[in-house]
């Protein structure tokens, strides 16, 4: 089998993570799921292209080559809910976003989720793991930017519109707070809602990695994907869109990497 993921290798104290960004599916997995699962309506389209910057900053960019359709890289491997109380999408999901199928027939069973996690979901955590161990050896800190969106309406997990912009920090403990402040003042006077830690407060991979005693700042970012593209199939990329809102990308992770790269110790002082 192929890799289960792309890599390109930088040296900066950036990594880039975008866990949602594959559209494969293995062929006889296809042939069990339903014609909504086939338009793979869920992925977060088009963030290689509105990250593009991230060769100018020297980052490392690591993206899913699979569809979350198979297992979600941003889930606890043992499928325990992140958000207990709200509605779980699953490790290997079952169902859309919008309550559709994604199977003709039986869902996968116990043995077939671990198949999945073994063969695509430890690798991405691997590479994920030793991409920051690397980096940790160039630079005293490092920042992990989890890079997610979502369709701004999707009434069975949130009420409303979401924000434009949803920064999560898992509650202000997966990155120090002055990285989180530099991130804050550098959306100060944009044109986009935003919130942090709001109804996404970082998945499994901000909250694993996140570790800012150790150097490891981790921030999510969920944002609208009616901001840069069209939210209904064949879900096209928008630049009359993307080129307001992809400068506000560079400028909050700029700000993040900045601060990061502002300390020569892993730890930051206290408050």
């Amino acid at each position: 089998m192929t890799t289960p993921y792309h890599f390109k290798s930088g040296t900066s104290a950036l990594l880039i993570s975008i866990p949602h960004l594959g559209q494969e599916i293995p062929e006889d997995q296809l042939q069990t799921m339903t014609p909504a699962a086939r338009t793979l309506v869920d992925t977060d389209w088009h963030l290689d292209q509105l990250y593009d910057f991230a060769h100018e900053l020297g980052a490392s960019v690591l993206s899913a080559r699979y569809s979350r359709y198979v297992v979600d890289l941003n889930r606890p491997p043992d499928d325990q809910s992140l958000y207990p109380g709200q509605t779980k999408t699953g490790l290997c999901p079952t169902l859309t976003f919008r309550a559709e199928p994604l199977y003709l027939g039986a869902d996968p069973d116990t043995p077939e989720i671990a198949r999945r996690v073994e063969t695509y979901w430890k690798p991405y955590h691997a590479k994920l793991a030793a991409e920051i161990n690397r980096l940790k050896t160039l630079h005293a800190n490092v920042l992990l930017w989890e890079a997610h969106s979502i369709a701004s309406v999707l009434p069975r997990l949130f009420d409303g519109k979401l924000a434009d912009l949803n920064l999560g920090t898992a509650s202000g403990k997966s990155a120090a707070g002055e990285v989180i402040d530099a991130v804050e003042k550098s959306l100060e006077g944009t044109e986009y809602t935003w919130v942090i830690n709001g109804r996404f407060t970082g998945g499994y991979i901000t909250r694993q990695f996140g570790d800012p005693a150790r150097g490891i700042h981790a921030i999510q970012l969920e944002m609208c994907q009616s901001t840069y593209m069209e939210e209904t199939f064949p879900f096209g990329y928008r630049d009359d869109l993307a080129e307001g809102v992809k400068p506000v990308i560079r400028a909050m992770v700029m700000a993040a990497l900045g601060q990061v790269t502002s300390r020569k110790h892993s730890v930051f002082p206290a408050r």
